[in-house]
C-alpha cells in the first residue's frame, strides 16, 4: 500500500476584536526591531541579496517562488515541493566576499543542510553544513567568495518541503559588475523550438554587420551549415565533441570552437581559450528548472572591432606577451605555450625557472603554460603558478582577488579573464581550478544559445 504524501498546508485566518489587534501591532514593531537587531550584521558588511535574481529546485506553488525569499518582505516566502534534495540560490551580480548569511525559516525547516558558493553556479564549494538544523532564525557567519549563494537542503526536518520567508546574504563586494550581453543581444528565446534529443542549440550572428548570416557558418560531426541555412541543431548525446565556427567560409582562417559532452539529460562544455583566441564567442545555457548562465566573452569585447581587440591585448600585456597577438595577426592570438619565445631555446624559455624553483617546482616554462608533463596531474599547482600565487598557502590558491597580481604570471589568460562575462575564462588547462573556467554544466536542458563575434 503507497505511503500518502503530506497533506496541502493551508493557511487558516481568523477575525480578531480591535483591542487585541491593536496590541499585536505593538507586540509585532517590538519583535521586528528585536529581529532587525539582530540578523544585521555588527560589521560593515552589506545586504548583497536583497532584490537579486533567485532560483530553486522546485517550488511548492505559483505563490512560493524563489524571489519572495530575497524581497525584502518578511511576509513572503519560498517553499520546495516535499522532497529531498532542494535548494535555493541567489545571483548577487558580481563576485563578493561572504561574511554572514541569515535564513529565516518557516515551519518546514532543514535538518541538514549546505551554505555554497560558486563563480559560475556550476561548481560550488561549501561554505556551511549542519545536520542538526534548528529552523527558527540562522545566522551564519562564514567565509567564501562566489557570485551565486546557494542553500541546499538535504534532509527535511518535517513532512513538508523547505520553506524560507528570508535568504539573506551579507558582505562586500569583489568584482566588478559583469558585462553580460543584454537582452537584445541574445534575441528571442520564446520561439526556440523544443528539443527532440538533449538540447536545443541556436546560432546567433553578433558580427556587428561584418558578415551577413550566409557567411556565418556551423560544422560539427561531419554537418556543416550557414546560419542562414540552419540556425538551429538539435544536440543528441555525445562525448567529446566540439563544435566549429567559421567566418566568411567554411574553411576560413577565422575559426574558433566549443566544447562539450552531452549527456542523456545534462549539458556539460564551455568557450575555450587553451590553444588560442580565433573569433569571439559566447554561450548561453537555460534548462528547464530556470537556470540560466552564460559565459564567454563580453559585451564590450563583442561591441568592438576585432582590431580593437588585438591592440587591446598588446596595450595590456607585458613584453613578453605581445607577440602572442602579431605572429599571426590577424587571424589568432596565440597561447604562450605555444609561441617559440616562451620554449626551449626562445628568449623567454625561463619565464617561469625561478619562480616555479622558489616553490619547489622544475617545470620547462612552456609546460607550466600548457600544465605539461610534470604538471600534468598537479592542477591546483599548475594553475597557482599561472596565476602567481604558488609563493602563497595553499588556502589562498581559490582566492581570485589574489590572482595575476605580479610577474610572472600567465597574463594572456588574464586578459580573457578580464574580458569575460564574470571574469570566468579558460586561460590555461587547469583554469578549473577554484572555479574560474568557462565551463557551464546542468541537468535537464532546454536550449543553448552560441552567439559568434567578429
Amino acid at each position: 500500500m503507497p505511503l500518502m504524501s503530506p497533506p496541502s498546508r493551508v493557511t487558516i485566518r481568523h477575525t480578531r476584536p480591535a483591542f487585541l489587534a491593536t496590541a499585536l501591532a505593538v507586540f509585532v514593531v517590538v519583535m521586528l526591531a528585536v529581529y532587525s537587531a539582530a540578523v544585521t550584521p555588527a560589521y560593515a558588511a552589506t545586504l548583497l541579496s536583497q532584490g537579486k535574481p533567485a532560483t530553486a529546485s522546485s517550488t511548492e506553488n505559483a505563490g512560493t517562488p524563489a524571489s519572495a525569499a530575497v524581497d525584502g518582505n518578511a511576509g513572503t516566502r519560498w517553499s520546495s515541493q516535499f522532497s529531498d534534495p532542494q535548494w535555493i540560490q541567489v545571483d548577487l551580480g558580481a563576485s563578493a566576499s561572504i561574511s554572514q548569511v541569515v535564513l529565516t525559516w518557516e515551519a518546514a525547516y532543514a535538518r541538514s543542510f549546505q551554505v555554497q558558493v560558486s563563480a559560475n553556479a556550476t561548481s560550488w564549494t561549501s561554505v556551511y553544513s549542519t545536520t542538526t538544523g534548528t529552523g527558527g532564525t540562522q545566522t551564519l557567519n562564514v567565509t567564501g567568495t562566489g557570485r551565486y549563494v546557494r542553500v541546499y537542503g538535504t534532509v527535511r526536518a518535517t513532512p513538508y518541503g523547505y520553506s524560507l520567508w528570508e535568504f539573506a546574504v551579507y558582505g562586500t563586494s569583489t568584482g566588478t559588475p559583469p558585462t553580460d550581453p543584454p537582452g537584445s543581444f541574445w534575441g528571442d528565446t520564446a520561439s526556440i523550438p523544443a528539443a527532440q534529443n538533449v538540447v536545443m542549440v541556436k546560432m546567433l550572428n553578433r558580427t556587428n554587420g561584418k558578415y551577413p548570416d550566409s557567411q556565418v557558418y556551423w560544422s560539427y560531426n561531419g554537418q556543416v551549415h550557414s546560419i542562414a541555412e540552419q540556425p538551429y541543431f538539435d544536440m543528441p548525446v555525445n562525448s567529446a565533441g566540439r563544435m566549429y565556427f567559421y567566418l566568411g567560409s567554411p574553411n576560413s582562417q577565422y575559426y574558433d570552437f566549443i566544447e562539450f559532452t552531452v549527456g542523456a539529460s545534462v549539458f556539460n562544455g564551455n568557450t575555450t581559450r587553451v590553444d588560442a583566441f580565433g573569433i569571439k564567442l559566447a554561450m548561453r545555457l537555460h534548462a528547464h528548472d530556470g537556470y540560466d548562465v552564460s559565459v564567454g566573452e563580453d559585451q564590450t569585447t563583442f561591441a568592438e572591432d576585432r582590431a580593437v581587440t588585438f591592440q587591446k591585448f598588446v596595450n595590456e600585456v607585458p613584453a613578453e606577451f605581445k607577440p602572442l597577438a602579431q605572429v599571426q595577426a590577424p587571424y589568432r592570438i596565440i597561447a604562450p605555450g605555444s609561441h617559440a619565445g616562451f620554449r626551449a631555446g626562445g628568449a623567454n624559455a625561463n619565464y617561469f625557472s625561478a619562480y616555479a624553483s622558489s616553490v619547489g617546482v622544475s617545470a620547462a616554462t612552456s609546460d607550466i603554460f600548457g600544465c605539461a608533463a610534470s604538471l600534468a596531474n598537479n592542477p591546483g599547482m599548475c594553475s597557482a603558478l599561472n596565476r602567481h600565487v604558488a609563493h602563497l598557502p595553499q588556502s589562498q590558491w581559490s582566492t581570485p582577488s589574489l590572482y595575476y597580481q605580479a610577474a610572472p604570471a600567465n597574463y594572456y589568460s588574464k586578459f580573457w579573464h578580464d574580458h569575460a562575462i564574470n571574469r570566468l575564462s579558460y586561460g590555461f588547462p587547469y583554469d578549473d581550478y577554484a572555479s574560474q573556467s568557462s565551463f557551464i554544466s546542468h541537468g535537464n536542458p532546454q536550449w543553448l544559445l552560441v552567439a559568434v563575434g567578429w
